[in-house]
């Protein structure tokens, strides 16, 4: 492990266990963004919570920063926001809720801890969190679960656990349980103190909720049949050893359970205090050849996201690294994994939402903005003096096609460099073939919603309105050049390359794959998920 002179290993190892990085999921609408802003007020990261819709006196989220976002109440791109808590720092990167942006979702995860699962008391595990959940076991990240809106009427507590422990498979081991059923919410049963933790409202929820801590005497007293429900309920969970055990959270055996009500700002310090005392800091991470790279190495990090347009005073586009190993120093010189060649870092930035500071130093953990740096793109490493390389992040297959051409002719230059941008970034997947040229590119999307973000920002960020058209394909994929030459001859099949070089094959319906399959058994035509030639039954 070789350090530069002047950063010793226990400074790193230090600030490396400092660190909290996480993410929050869930599926759209189960209060996401409002979580995050609720965590920034209890952490005095702020001092006024934001609304996801437009609501008298009260400024948007700061997560949520996009006009798209602020109009919709939806998150459709992630942000980093790093505050300190405790004696922790904590860094938050918010993912996207829509299933459209699953892509960026799964990157994001990539460069995290461990993971907040919220879910509405209303509708237990929904599509999307399950999805995401799928993720985190894959990538073996722990998980937090975070029963949100209790404040609303809902689902029984009990049969909520039983749903986790079904169908996610892990254990659920409440940290606080709730006094009131959903929709009468109390406050909660502290299961490690016993103590009742009962919560006051604040005017329209803009700030935090002071705690008030009761004794079990007083809160039999006080709360009556509500609280000999819970604390009998609770009393059931220890028999059935559900109760927090560190190993076996780590271990992706367990979700420690906690009940909120995020837009009343009930709940949430239990929240914040779980992620520092629980979560693991950073810690050594796998490498492309399946080695471990320690946290007190020499510093390396890798690219989960590239984002411009942030400011709209600057024409300035960020890389988002996460900080594997060793010390960040602003300046410094930097090797590009990807090109083997050397590059400064002279602008280097902390980000809180959309807005910025000045990054001197960044540790093991951390997420650092770097402006400018055009060379990087998603999925890059960069390191300095030992060579490493991560895991690359893979591109989803695209499911929804559509031509995009300028709108106005004597744009074409801004139009180019638009399309050309949010291909770096990772927004939309281009795919160009010489029969179509660089004036009409297609655009493959995971979900529609993509295709919104692109007309949006093309317009706004570029000055480059677009008209698109959908394609009749349905699916697409991988292919090489000789087997590009047979189904070239198929009018129900096109083949473009992707900018990274892939070749896709693109079909117009299952059935036209299945058939082509059958017919030319012999071409290359792999699955974009699982590198399989096969064709699924349920095609």
């Amino acid at each position: 492990m070789t350090q530069l002179a002047g950063v010793s290993t226990p400074e790193v190892l230090k600030e490396a266990r400092r660190r909290r990085t996480f993410a929050v999921i869930s599926h759209p609408d189960a209060g996401k963004s409002t979580l995050t802003e609720a965590l920034l007020l209890h952490a005095r990261a702020i001092t006024t919570a934001g609304a996801t819709h437009g609501k008298a006196g009260r400024r948007g989220t700061v997560s949520d920063w996009m006009a798209m976002e602020q109009a919709r109440g939806i998150s459709v791109t992630s942000a980093a926001i790093q505050f300190e808590y405790r004696d922790a720092v904590i860094n938050l990167v918010d993912t996207p809720g829509h299933a459209d942006f699953s892509e960026d979702t799964f990157r994001v995860l990539s460069a995290v801890d461990a993971a907040v699962m919220l879910v509405d008391a209303s509708k237990g595990l929904e599509v999307q969190t399950m999805k995401l959940f799928e993720v985190c076991k894959q990538r073996g990240l722990p998980v937090i679960t975070v029963i949100n809106k209790w404040d609303r009427p809902g689902a029984e507590a009990l049969d909520l656990m039983d749903e986790i422990r079904e169908r996610t498979g892990l254990l659920p081991t409440p940290l606080t349980w709730p006094v009131g059923i959903a929709g009468d919410f109390r406050g909660v049963i502290d299961r490690s103190s016993h103590e009742f933790i009962r919560f006051h409202r604040t005017t329209g929820g803009t700030k935090a909720a002071e705690p008030e801590r009761l004794s079990v005497a007083v809160a039999a007293a006080e709360e009556g049949a509500a609280w000999v429900t819970a604390a009998e309920e609770s009393e059931l969970l220890a028999e059935e050893s559900q109760d927090h055990d560190e190993a076996r959270f780590l271990a992706n055996e367990t979700t420690p359970v906690l009940f909120a009500a995020a837009v009343l700002n009930f709940g949430v310090q239990h929240i914040l205090d779980t992620l520092v005392d629980f979560a693991p800091a950073a810690e050594a991470r796998e490498n492309a050849s399946g080695g471990h790279r320690p946290v007190d190495s020499a510093f390396s990090g890798f690219v989960f996201k590239v984002q411009s347009g942030m400011n709209a005073s600057h024409r300035d586009h960020v890389a988002f690294v996460r900080v594997c190993s060793g010390q960040f120093r602003r300046g410094m010189i930097v090797t590009h994994a990807a090109s083997g060649r050397p590059f400064a870092t002279k602008y280097a930035q902390h980000l809180f939402g959309r807005e910025r500071e000045v990054a001197d130093e960044a540790w093991p953990g951390d997420i650092v903005g770097l402006v400018n740096a055009s060379a990087l793109r998603v999925g890059d490493s960069i390191f300095e003096i030992e060579p490493v390389e991560y895991p690359p992040l893979p591109m989803f297959a695209p499911e929804h096609f559509r031509v995009v051409r300028s709108a106005d002719s004597s744009k074409h230059k801004q139009f180019r460099r638009g399309i050309d941008q949010l291909d770096h970034e990772g927004v939309i997947q281009v795919l160009r073939s010489e029969l179509r040229g660089d004036q009409a590119p297609v655009l493959g999307a995971v979900g529609p919603m993509q295709f919104e973000v692109v007309e949006e920002r093309m317009t706004h960020d570029f000055g480059a309105a677009i008209r698109t058209e959908a394609l009749p394909y349905q699916l697409a994929r991988r292919t090489d050049r000789a087997s590009a030459e047979i189904l070239g001859h198929d009018r129900q099949v096109e083949v473009l390359m992707r900018s990274d070089g892939t070749l896709l094959a693109l079909f117009s319906t299952p059935w036209r794959l299945r058939n082509t399959v059958r017919d030319h058994p012999e071409l290359m035509l792999e699955d974009l998920a699982t590198g399989s030639n096969e064709v699924p039954a349920a095609y």
